[in-house]
């Protein structure tokens, strides 16, 4: 079967490619009933990103299982625990969270956002304002203590994670799970990086804060494994920006390449090298992850991953609604492809 492009989608719609790359890629400057068109033409085509939901009837925007039997569930309060209640405009959440709550409309159900605070995180306590009695489910973003996310499930309510707690031990918590693809891109780059000869690469990233950043670590060492090529563990900075500009200036000499665990530690490492005389990609190249809008407009645009934060929303309904339907079902781990996306910080 032929894969399906967004130039084919283009043609059958009879508008341009960069159009319905905004749209599948939730960028701004589309009206809401183009972008509906769109996304609507890609399901129906089979495009790779929404290729799950082809089996959709109606719209895009009611994204209902039609394996799972029992009645729909009834409307009430989605609540979400973060313990990142201000949530810049640039995380991966944003656009997906704003997607999600139009979703949530349709189906007559309501978001309601709690502040996990240090606090309840010691005592594993409920957020301030959560009730049980009007809430039907759980989701939880930037939630990545393991004992509190133990609590949250056994509350008796459906539970989604996006992204969650690192399994670096192989402990995963009970409770559907929803991540971005944080290997295939990270794979791609660093074949593409040794093929060129660059085979000196190094991560810096905190590989114990989530899941995600655990799993690009990991796909960056395994990589590099696979390849036969060691790792210099003097490029694996498990840093903060706190203390980047000492851990950089510590080392004797800089890698070909830094993949950061995402773009806002890939911006606070640009920072730090130029204040050491040292211009990325001039010294040494860089590559991000999230496809932050500053990736995009900074100096050098940089090299990253695209999270598509509209399936991600479609998948996140897809999950509770189906757990909520059917309780009794084996816990699920689904993953959203992702783009690896080559600027100029990886020029060489």
């Amino acid at each position: 079967m032929k894969k399906v492009t967004i130039q084919d989608i283009a043609d059958a719609l009879g508008i341009s490619r960069n159009t319905v790359s905004k749209a599948i890629n939730n960028s701004d400057g589309l009206a809401d009933a183009t972008r509906e068109k769109i996304l609507q033409k890609a399901v129906e085509m089979g495009y790779k990103q929404f290729s799950y939901v082809a089996s959709l009837s109606g719209s895009i925007s009611r994204p209902a299982p039609n394996d799972i039997s029992g009645p729909a569930p009834a409307a009430g309060e989605i609540a979400l625990f973060t313990t990142n209640l201000s949530l810049q405009p640039n995380h991966f959440a944003v656009p997906m969270l704003d997607r999600f709550k139009q979703e949530l409309s349709q189906l007559g159900h309501t978001l309601s956002i709690y502040k996990v605070d240090k606090e309840n995180l010691a005592q594993r306590t409920l957020p301030a304002g959560f009730t049980m009695e009007r809430t039907i489910a759980v989701m939880c973003i930037e939630l990545f203590d393991r004992p509190y996310g133990e609590m949250v499930c056994g509350l008796g309510l459906p539970v989604l994670f996006v992204d969650g707690p690192h399994k670096r031990y192989g402990d995963s918590l009970p409770a559907d799970q929803l991540y971005m693809d944080s290997t295939t891109g990270i794979t791609k780059l660093v074949h593409e990086m040794l093929r060129k000869g660059k085979k000196r690469i190094g991560f810096i990233g905190d590989y114990e804060h989530c899941q995600s950043f655990f799993e690009r670590y990991t796909a960056f060492r395994a990589a590099m494994a696979l390849a036969g090529v060691p790792v210099d563990e003097a490029f694996c900075i498990k840093s903060n920006a706190a203390d980047m500009d000492a851990r950089l200036a510590a080392l004797p000499e800089l890698p070909d390449l830094f993949i950061c665990a995402n773009d806002f530690i890939a911006v606070d490492t640009i920072q730090s090298l130029r204040k050491l005389g040292k211009p990325v990609p001039a010294d040494v190249l860089l590559c991000g992850f999230d496809d932050a809008p500053e990736s995009r407009i900074m100096t050098p645009a940089l090299t990253t991953v695209h999270i598509h934060t509209q399936i991600m929303a479609f998948t996140a309904i897809n999950l509770l609604q189906s757990r909520m339907k059917e309780p009794s079902l084996d816990y699920r781990t689904v993953y959203t492809a992702t783009e690896l996306i080559y600027r100029d910080s990886t020029k060489c």
